[in-house]
């Protein structure tokens, strides 16, 4: 089962990804930022006539929820475990909850926006990272790309990570193997 726990390693500790990996990453990128493009072309529509979330905008909930701590955690080196998401559920719950105690729904304009904007950082972080992981052949989770670039521009190393979640890991130790 997938962690949330921090767990850095050297740099140089995991193998780079080769052009399959790279490939991956450059899919899962093009997925995320697509996601971001529908979700802001609908950003002055959230809400529809009847008075109803869009579901684009439910979509992705749960995925986000189930990334968000890694993309906090490892892309901003804390160690807050599952905290991002138990905070991000809290919010939106703490909103649907009011709205339905005041109307009888939990739709809102409110929460609308608030899954709105969250998910636009989410995707928007993950699917940007994944684009410059792929580019830049960053080892490991492509939420370390980003150390990974400004260890490239200035020369200082920065730590690694093991990809948590998803079939990226064992992609590049594949691609590894076979070209060692």
């Amino acid at each position: 089962m997938a962690t949330t726990d921090l767990k850095l390693e050297d740099c140089g500790s995991l193998p780079k990804p080769g052009p399959l990996g790279r490939l991956a990453r450059i899919i899962f990128g093009v997925l995320c930022l697509y996601y971001i493009f529908a979700l802001w072309g609908i950003r002055q529509d959230l809400v529809t006539e009847a008075g109803t979330i869009r579901q684009l905008v439910w979509n992705g909930i749960v995925p986000g929820l189930i990334l968000v701590s890694y993309v906090i955690n490892i892309g901003f080196s804390r160690a807050w475990k599952k905290w991002p998401a138990i905070v991000s559920g809290a919010i939106m719950l703490g909103i649907a909850g009011t709205q339905y105690a005041l109307t009888g729904s939990v739709d809102s304009s409110l929460l609308a926006h608030t899954i709105h904007a969250w998910e636009l950082y989410v995707f928007s972080h993950l699917g940007l990272a994944f684009l410059f992981a792929a580019a830049i052949g960053t080892p490991g989770c492509e939420m370390r790309a980003f150390h990974h670039l400004y260890s490239n521009i200035t020369g200082k190393p920065t730590k690694e990570h093991h990809c948590p979640i998803g079939p990226l890991s064992s992609i590049d130790r594949w691609e590894a193997a076979r070209l060692s």
